[in-house]
């Protein structure tokens, strides 16, 4: 019930987005819209902010379920692509709304996840440290949600596939690389 909730609330944000802007949205609006209780919206989230943030990292779990391998990490970004995309108007308003610093909050979350997945697998059996493997995780981190905010920027009309292919050719190795490198400074 309580996910039902919360569901309820996601898609009736969305909707409302569709109208008006975040800053002009009520937590009145959000319950009438989707016919719960004020008392019920406060039990699951302490400010319309609060949802946004529930929506941003329920958003990112289901996009990267099971796209968080070195084979798979380009299919990964993609739908991660795809996701911002078709959320167009709930992203445009929460990083036009509400600040750019939580759009870039969202999308660090989502691509160190899935880029700490490969460093992860790729140094399997190697002796790196934990902190030397989210340094490379953030490095790129920042390389992936740069080019994305670009986009964002740019009003999302550039092919994100395009986006993605360039980015894979630029990578080609260098996170395994990266690794490699962290793991031979250890002898000098």
């Amino acid at each position: 019930m309580q996910n039902t909730t919360k569901l309820a609330l996601e898609a009736s944000l969305k909707k409302l987005l569709l109208h008006k802007p975040i800053d002009k949205i009520t937590i009145q609006d959000l319950t009438a819209d989707c016919g719960i209780s004020r008392m019920s919206f406060y039990y699951h989230f302490k400010d319309i902010y609060d949802l946004v943030e529930w929506i941003c990292v329920e958003d990112g779990r289901s996009v990267l379920q099971d796209k968080k391998t070195y084979d798979t990490w380009q299919e990964g970004l993609e739908q991660i692509f795809e996701a911002v995309l078709q959320s167009k108007p709930f992203i445009l308003n929460v990083y036009h709304f509400i600040s750019r610093e939580k759009v870039e909050g969202y999308l660090y979350k989502l691509t160190y996840n899935l880029i700490v997945a490969v460093v992860n697998e790729k140094s399997k059996g190697m002796e790196l440290e934990e902190a030397d493997k989210a340094f490379i995780a953030g490095f790129y981190k920042y390389g992936f949600v740069g080019i994305m905010l670009e986009w964002i920027d740019n009003g999302m009309k550039e092919d994100y596939k395009e986006i993605v292919r360039k980015m894979s050719i630029t990578l080609l190795g260098n996170i395994a690389n990266s690794i490699h490198n962290f793991e031979q400074s250890k002898n000098i």
